[in-house]
């Protein structure tokens, strides 16, 4: 199994992210996470799911998308050529001040932001790519975690060359 990451740009339209998810569901393949947003033009709105599969899979996903009357344009964003980036929030529970100096540690060291503060608790605001939001989340394993919440991915490819301009 691999991953593949797409970003479709489709109509900004009601339901279109239904539908698009229910092709996903219908014909069982697995998405790993899907954000989607309007662009700088309201018309349109951005997609991007990364889903999991074989390589016919990934392919047939690719296609079906394409099919989409509402899709405009569907890309693989190849790591090499994209950036990605993920918001992950972690509230981790605090028995007393040392407790809190010790996450702050780890904090400043991935370079995060605690965002909210309570006797009990510190909410920490994460992002980078998924590795990172990883090996963080693993580190805040060894505190009590209380609650995650993650928004799952949004890329862009490097450079102006694979811009897609709609009219």
């Amino acid at each position: 199994m691999q991953s593949k990451v797409f970003q479709l740009l489709v109509d900004n339209t009601s339901g279109v992210l239904s539908r698009i998810s229910g092709l996903f569901s219908r014909r069982s393949y697995n998405i790993e996470s899907i954000t989607a947003g309007t662009t700088s033009d309201p018309r349109y709105t951005r997609i991007t799911i990364v889903a999991t599969g074989d390589d016919e899979i990934l392919e047939q996903i690719e296609k079906q998308v394409r099919k989409l009357t509402d899709v405009r344009s569907i890309k693989e964003l190849k790591p090499e050529n994209s950036v990605y980036r993920e918001l992950c929030m972690i509230k981790v529970e605090t028995e007393d001040a040392d407790h809190r100096v010790q996450i702050a540690s780890v904090v400043d060291m991935f370079r995060a932001k605690v965002i909210d503060v309570s006797d009990e608790s510190l909410m920490v605001e994460i992002v980078g790519n998924t590795q990172k939001v990883d090996a963080f989340i693993k580190m805040m394993e060894s505190y009590k975690i209380l609650e995650i919440a993650r928004t799952g991915i949004a890329g862009l490819s490097r450079g102006k060359d694979e811009i897609v301009v709609l009219p």
